[in-house]
């Protein structure tokens, strides 16, 4: 009964947006699920799921990974807007940025995990990526390239 609960939590959270707990326990209890709030706490805790930021402004349930698909999304528009310029010299990068947002810039590239980079290293205006060989840089330039589009 436990799994096909948690089960039914986890299709109720990716087709609505769920607020609170007692809105959980009326999204089970419509499909035939009887529990009470103690049970649907368990069961978040359970599941591990957060509260995130929904569009609309409200905060709902989500898995880890569909917050951290947002969080990306949310990165790569950063990412995209603070872009200025990508140089490299062997198998290292130099990304420039608008003053102040390598951090951001850089902690987006990392939540991309390209196999490609090694690491990064943020400045304030300036990030260095560390490529696993001189082969693969010009592929990660394009597409760093194509995110500044």
């Amino acid at each position: 009964m436990k799994s096909v609960r948690q089960v039914a939590i986890l299709d109720i959270i990716e087709k609505q947006d769920v607020e609170t707990q007692e809105e959980l326990a009326e999204a089970l209890r419509a499909r035939g699920i009887k529990v009470t709030q103690a049970t649907v706490s368990r069961d978040i805790k359970e599941l591990r799921l957060l509260k995130v930021l929904a569009p609309n402004g409200a905060y709902k349930y989500a898995t880890a990974d569909k917050a951290e698909n947002g969080l990306n999304e949310r990165f790569i528009r950063m990412l995209a807007e603070s872009l200025l310029s990508v140089t490299a010299s062997n198998n290292l990068i130099v990304v420039k940025t608008l003053s102040g947002s390598a951090n951001v810039a850089a902690e987006a590239l990392d939540s991309l995990h390209w196999p490609e980079i090694l690491g990064s290293l943020a400045g304030d205006n300036t990030i260095l990526l560390i490529i696993r060989s001189n082969e693969e840089v010009p592929g990660v330039i394009a597409r760093i390239q194509e995110m500044m589009k």
